[in-house]
């Protein structure tokens, strides 16, 4: 485990209008940056005290000079600007925290440690850590859902974020459900259980309850996401397969300062309607080699429930092979 570490530095010129402009009202740019970077910050005057991992005080000093620098025009400084400045730090902590965990990826809940099995599994997080975007793609079976969750709550609890956001479509997988009764929660609830059970084995119960009562975790359905930006956010679409093209574009501009997103999705399982294209299928062509964007395709062999699932995979991608080489000869 990292040790804590003291830091002392002073900030020149000395001038308590542009000290002021730096701090923000009641403070909140400072506690911006300790949010995102995981530190304490104090000050009296231009000299400062920074508390936390030596990589992560040193991203504090360099914010919070750059910042300082800014001041200077006099202009107010705007909670994009701090949030523009902090990202980029926090960004490259990701980066090397990322490159650090190579070796032994491991993600910390409450509930003890998580460890990705496979090489598969291993990228997927990495990438999670390093990029704004992340993208699993690949069949029921290989963590995709589950490990999105877990880097949520792991980041939650490092304070990198303010709330974890869960979001899928609403579509019924090849049935027709009918009118269901009850109010909204509860007509949602059954096409959001997934991430509910993931979030109560990492967090327990009743922590997931008093933090949703707290909108710190927020779980609805993929509509609910149009007109929002969602800043200092972890988000997480699942079954993407299911959203339509314009449905993929909304939720991907709705990433706001300080947020990133995991989008999972199966390509084969696809329940939109005959004749309306995967958001997700064109998202894979158009947003390959964006940068701070990534791609982790999984395979049966990285399926880690039953033997059997991955038995079952095979056998429907050995059949759809199958039956896809015969349509390319008639």
């Amino acid at each position: 485990m990292t040790a804590t570490q003291s830091q002392q530095f002073t900030i020149e010129p000395s001038d308590n209008e542009r000290l002021a402009n730096l701090c923000g009202y009641l403070d909140e740019n400072f506690r911006l940056i300790e949010r995102r970077l995981g530190i304490e910050i104090s000050n009296r005057g231009n000299q400062f005290q920074l508390i936390g991992e030596a990589r992560n005080i040193a991203a504090g000093q360099a914010v919070i000079e750059e910042l300082y620098q800014e001041t200077a025009n006099k202009k107010t400084l705007t909670a994009e600007v701090v949030h523009v400045i902090v990202q980029a730090k926090a960004s490259a902590l990701s980066a090397d925290k990322a490159q650090a965990q190579q070796n032994d990826v491991v993600i910390t809940t409450k509930r003890g440690l998580i460890r990705p099995r496979g090489h598969n599994q291993q990228r997927y997080v990495e990438r999670i850590v390093s990029n704004d975007i992340s993208f699993g793609i690949g069949p029921a079976g290989t963590g995709k859902t589950y490990l999105a969750v877990a880097a949520a709550v792991d980041a939650l609890e490092r304070q990198e974020i303010r709330r974890i956001i869960l979001t899928r479509p609403a579509v019924e997988a090849g049935e027709r459900l009918g009118f269901l009764p009850g109010d909204l929660n509860q007509k949602v609830d059954p096409y959001l259980r997934p991430l509910y059970d993931a979030l109560y084995e990492m967090l327990g119960f009743e922590r997931v309850a008093k933090l949703m009562e707290k909108n710190v975790i927020e779980v609805a359905p993929l509509a609910y996401m149009r007109g929002r930006t969602l800043n200092e956010a972890f988000i997480i679409l699942d079954e993407s397969q299911n959203t339509t093209v314009e449905q993929m574009k909304m939720l991907l501009t709705r990433i706001g300062f300080g947020s990133q997103a995991v989008i999972t999705g199966d390509i084969t399982q696809v329940d939109l309607p005959r004749g309306t294209q995967s958001g997700l299928r064109q998202a894979i062509e158009i947003l390959k080699g964006v940068d701070n964007i990534s791609f982790t395709f999984f395979q049966s062999t990285d399926v880690v429930r039953h033997p059997v699932v991955q038995k079952v995979v095979q056998a429907y991608e050995k059949f759809e092979q199958a039956k896809s080489s015969s349509k390319a000869a008639s």
